[in-house]
């Protein structure tokens, strides 16, 4: 596992930029995702195979690309225990903050009309679950239950299938506990291909939201447009503040859990304290079986550390210690926060409720965690009454100020016809 110790001796933005460049860029795969889509655009059902084959399969014949319903009702009943009784807890706490997120419809009532703001759910949308390294059953509760909450009537899922052609048996278990539609063996950015356009086999959608490789995020940013997206949302990235009075063991594993999701993620660790970096780094040293990249940043001070958080822009950020926890209030770009030692980035991912669906690559500047709000959509009603004449006086300047004679006189039209 790559890691390295920082010293902050500029400024924090400068230090936020170099950690980024430490892992791939989106533009790395753009030329050969072009292709991708393209081909499957072109072909359909036969690139999917083809593609699925080449990446997911080593040259197995996959299986049928829908998994049948009888399929899916036999990998839940096979659920273990356990797993089944977690995925349910999950998809209670998820269903209750998704509900929470729904906005209502308001209407503003001006003197002589209204306008009222209306939501809507989209008619489908897709959940790519990731597969490589590991299964996510946790991603498909992520994804269905929050469609399901915004009002989606057709939810699919996909996800990657292994070298025997299948797709794991606890994902697939989760897609019939979470209430998904449809559930296709394909994955990458062939399977973003497929959902944004159609094949003979996949159905379009309106909406694509899931975390994936940078193939399959270059993917979604490459189809926005015909269809909607969540964001770039993966791989993953992990940034803990923390102060000399933490505790070094629960901190070490969750930097360890963060490492665990492979190549393309990247772990920071700042303190103003080094013998605490010194303890963190102990268990990452021996750690040789991720790809992920980790840093241990010091700095003088926690004012320090929030500029270096702020501008970086994490996906996960995680407060510890006294001072760090204090610092909660003023966290404006960041995925998702973590506040106190016992709230370790892993409750996130599967059980607080919260969505682990979040930005990456330093999209939460601008970009939020997966919500009810990436499956609905807000139109206007507009209905004008009694003020038609003041509105159109008011208007129809600012139309001839355009150079638009006609939209002046369909607004001069309403004042004639209400007898002015």
């Amino acid at each position: 596992m790559q890691h390295e110790r920082l010293n902050l001796s500029g400024d924090p933005a400068g230090l936020a930029q170099e950690l980024r460049a430490l892992v791939p860029a989106p533009e790395a795969v753009a030329e050969q995702v072009t292709e991708i889509i393209a081909r499957v655009r072109a072909s359909g059902d036969d690139a999917l195979r083809f593609y699925t084959r080449e990446y997911d399969t080593g040259g197995t014949t996959p299986s049928a690309l829908r998994v049948p319903e009888a399929e899916l009702d036999t990998a839940e009943a096979r659920l273990d225990d356990a797993v089944r009784e977690g995925l349910r807890v999950a998809i209670e706490n998820v269903t209750r903050v998704a509900e929470a997120g729904l906005a209502s419809e308001q209407t503003v009532t001006f003197q002589g009309h209204e306008v009222r703001l209306c939501e809507v759910p989209v008619d489908s949308a897709a959940v790519y679950v990731p597969g490589g390294r590991a299964p996510y059953p946790s991603t498909v509760i992520m994804g269905v239950v929050t469609a399901r909450i915004a009002g989606v009537q057709e939810i699919a899922v996909c996800s990657p299938p292994g070298s025997d052609g299948e797709v794991n048996s606890t994902i697939l278990g989760a897609c019939r506990l979470a209430g998904a539609s449809a559930v296709y063996r394909m994955g990458g950015a062939q399977a973003i291909a497929a959902l944004a356009f159609g094949t003979e086999t996949v159905s379009a959608v309106d909406v694509i939201v899931g975390p994936g490789n940078l193939y399959v995020q270059e993917a979604k940013r490459q189809v926005f447009g015909t269809v909607g997206i969540d964001g770039f949302a993966g791989p993953s990235d992990l940034m803990v503040i923390t102060d000399g009075t933490s505790e070094p063991e629960a901190l070490g594993l969750d930097l360890l859990a963060q490492a665990e999701h492979g190549a393309g993620s990247l772990v920071v660790a700042i303190s103003t304290s080094s013998e605490l970096l010194d303890a963190l780094a102990e268990p990452i040293a021996a750690a040789d079986d991720s790809d992920a990249v980790v840093r241990f940043v010091s700095v003088g001070e926690l004012e320090q550390a929030l500029a270096v958080a702020e501008a970086f822009a994490p996906e996960h950020l995680q407060l510890v210690g006294a001072g760090a926890e204090a610092l909660a209030p003023r966290i404006r770009h960041s995925g998702c926060v973590f506040v106190g030692s016992a709230s370790g980035t892993a409750f996130g991912d599967y059980i607080a409720g919260s969505n682990h669906v979040l930005p990456t690559n330093g999209a939460a500047r601008f970009a939020s965690a997966l919500s009810p709000i990436h499956f609905r959509r807000r139109y206007t009603e507009v209905r004008i009454g009694s003020d038609a004449a003041a509105l159109a006086g008011a208007a129809a300047p600012i139309a001839r100020a355009e150079g638009f004679e006609l939209h002046a006189r369909s607004l001069e039209a309403r004042i004639r016809d209400n007898g002015t």
